[in-house]
């Protein structure tokens, strides 16, 4: 609200970045897992809330539950790689961090799309089972791994995949999941399961 009252329209400006993800499911094995929106929506928050800031106003992305089978296609197409993979990132363009790229990037209604995010079941599933994680936990870290892509950050170079790193413990630890690069002897990886365990 302005210091003389609501602003005509009833619109309000935004103060700070928001993020709109639709969660689309294109394999039914992740229905049967127990794996619910808000919980993948919770992990692309935490890797918005340790990634450098963005500009303020409204973002999107869209984070596409599948199968081997699909992700296998868009890895051959896309990376010429034809193999199935845990998760793939398909940024939008540039990512708004400064007000001359949030406006090239801006689209219908204001919204700035950040791109999509696409995991495999089969994959996510054994590499959980093949490290004794939970399957929600080892989501949740491909989630954010994913976000921090459509955020720009990479891991190319050591310096570059160090930082990234970091930032994915950061935002695992806002959820009271384990260190992902901890040695399973770490105090670091000590085993109990995440928060989303209870959503």
């Amino acid at each position: 609200m302005s210091e003389d009252g609501p602003r005509p329209g009833g619109e309000q400006p935004v103060l700070a970045p928001m993020l709109d993800i639709e969660i689309l499911r294109h394999s039914e094995a992740w229905n049967a897992s127990n794996i619910s929106d808000p919980m993948v929506e919770l992990a692309a928050r935490a890797a918005l809330g340790v990634a450098p800031p963005l500009k303020d106003g409204l973002y999107e992305m869209t984070i596409v539950l599948t199968g081997d089978a699909e992700i296998s296609d868009l890895n051959r197409k896309w990376r010429g790689k034809d193999q199935p993979t845990n998760v793939l990132s398909f940024p939008a363009g540039d990512v708004p961090y400064d007000a001359e790229t949030a406006d090239a990037n801006t689209v219908h209604g204001g919204c700035m799309p950040l791109g999509d995010i696409v995991i495999a079941f089969e994959t996510t599933e054994a590499e959980a089972a093949e490290k004794a994680i939970l399957l929600s936990d080892h989501l949740s870290h491909l989630v954010v791994h994913g976000a921090l892509h459509l955020l720009g950050l990479n891991h190319q170079g050591d310096t570059d995949a160090e930082q990234m790193e970091d930032l994915e413990r950061q935002a695992l630890a806002s959820l009271s999941i384990s260190d992902p690069y901890a040695a399973p002897d770490d105090p670091a990886s000590d085993g109990k399961a995440g928060l989303v365990e209870i959503l």
